[in-house]
């Protein structure tokens, strides 16, 4: 929980659509996919019960600035590695270590199966709860859940949708880009 309880958020324009940033004094608490009015509006009731914050939407927001340029740098091809401070309280437990093992180990460019992942973490046999880890990132491009793939070469599911995962798969060259 933040000290003073102050949550800025700000709907940015990308490849993938709009999303939705939302920055506390920590750092960047939340990314949401697909943030028409009614995503928005849901998003930020989210923020409001689970932060016990009052979110603010801050266009110039100073704490968002360096989030947006990354992101912006992300989808131009220019950058490979996030390196933000990030307010991990809208997770815990088995999905904060999941998601902290994600982030930090498995780069740009690389996938790795759900069963793996869960081995990592030395939960060998965890595979759907690493699903569901991922399903309830709050942090996702920048916590690449998108990399977390089936050992069968399928996508596996995604929160943004698969057409979002497999954009950002060909963005970092794992998937070949679509023809049309």
């Amino acid at each position: 929980m933040n000290s003073n309880g102050v949550v800025e958020w700000a709907v940015v324009e990308s490849d993938i659509g709009p999303l939705l940033l939302a920055a506390s004094d920590a750092g960047l608490v939340s990314v949401v996919f697909h943030a028409r009015p009614e995503v928005r509006e849901k998003a930020v009731g989210q923020l409001r019960s689970r932060l016990g914050a009052e979110p603010v939407e801050s266009h110039g927001s100073a704490r968002l600035a360096e989030p947006i340029r990354q992101l912006a740098a992300y989808f131009s091809g220019s950058l490979r590695e996030f390196s933000l401070g990030l307010d991990w309280s809208l997770t815990s437990g088995f999905n904060r270590q999941v998601l902290r093992e994600l982030a930090a180990g498995v780069p740009y460019g690389a996938v790795v199966g759900y069963g793996d992942l869960a081995e990592r973490v030395g939960q060998p046999g965890a595979a759907q709860a690493v699903g569901a880890a991922m399903g309830s990132n709050p942090l996702p491009v920048v916590v690449p859940c998108h990399r977390v793939v089936e050992s069968d070469g399928g996508l596996g599911g995604f929160g943004g949708g698969l057409e979002t995962k497999r954009k950002l798969l060909a963005l970092e060259g794992v998937l070949p880009q679509p023809l049309f």
